[in-house]
């Protein structure tokens, strides 16, 4: 749902970057008169997963003999036991995706003791396993703890993948950090963090920073990312945590990670925005 009373990012770039001060991390938005909203699509909706095909590293498509992607009780679990990633079918272009995650607490492999980690990559394009063999390219909106809403530009090199975004001037290791009021940014590999990760992150499982705004591990967290005309918002617990412009490319397919940590959601569902 869209939240009313709102500020309207497009206009705040359009007009001055300037304006877009540090307050807009946690008001709502809202889009032109001239976008609707359309009628929702159940990517999943508790039942199976008929919008989806499966991916997994090593073994291809729609081949998940260990059921890394199972529906139980209206609830999608990705087991992270092996890598790889639930793709959309059909691709899709300007909507708002909203779902509700939470971490279940198993880890893997070489993760088994780092940071729970998945993320939704959108605008996905080129064959499956493009990148390491496991997902399309594309532009990832991490999930991951004391990282979440994070965007990587998980691309080619290329500028066909890449996105720009106000961010601080010092650097968080060698990545950067969003802040509304900061110089514009553009990358076309690496990342931009949400706004509160903390300087002292580290890979270590149950991280959390003091600014956190994912909850405990265990508990639902909504997570809403809204795209339209090559801008990216991400929204967590209603907080406004990260924003890009500019986003190349600007449609593609939509792909849920399978990371190394067990991850349950409840719903994932898409309105398409018709202008």
């Amino acid at each position: 749902m869209l939240r009313k009373p709102s500020i309207c990012l497009v206009l705040f770039f359009a007009f001055n970057l300037v304006r877009f001060s540090t307050f807009a991390q946690s008001y709502p938005i809202d889009l032109p008169d001239s976008w609707e909203k359309g009628e929702a699509i159940a990517l999943f909706d508790g039942d199976d997963l008929n919008h989806w095909y499966t991916f997994i590293k090593d073994r291809g498509r729609d081949e998940d003999p260990k059921k890394v992607f199972q529906v139980e009780d209206g609830i999608l679990t990705i087991s992270g036991e092996e890598w790889g990633c639930i793709t959309t079918i059909n691709p899709y272009d300007n909507y708002i995706l909203k779902t509700s995650f939470r971490w279940e607490g198993e880890t893997y492999g070489d993760r088994k003791t780092k940071a729970r980690d998945s993320g939704f990559l959108i605008h996905s394009k080129g064959k499956d396993g493009g990148y390491s063999g496991i997902w399309m390219h594309g532009i990832e909106v991490q999930i991951i703890e004391g990282g979440t809403g994070d965007f990587l530009v998980v691309g080619d090199g290329t500028e066909t993948f890449g996105l720009s975004a106000p961010v601080a001037k010092e650097l968080q290791g060698s990545s950067h950090l969003y802040e509304p009021s900061g110089d514009i940014k553009r990358i076309n590999k690496g990342r931009i963090n949400w706004y509160g990760r903390s300087p002292k992150w580290s890979d270590t499982i149950g991280f959390r920073g003091k600014k956190e705004v994912e909850k405990k591990m265990g508990k639902w967290n909504d997570l809403e990312i809204q795209t339209w005309e090559g801008n990216i918002a991400v929204f967590l617990n209603g907080k406004l945590v990260n924003f890009a412009t500019n986003v190349k490319p600007e449609f593609g397919r939509i792909q849920v990670q399978s990371e190394g940590a067990t991850i349950a959601f409840k719903e994932i569902t898409l309105y398409p925005l018709i202008k």
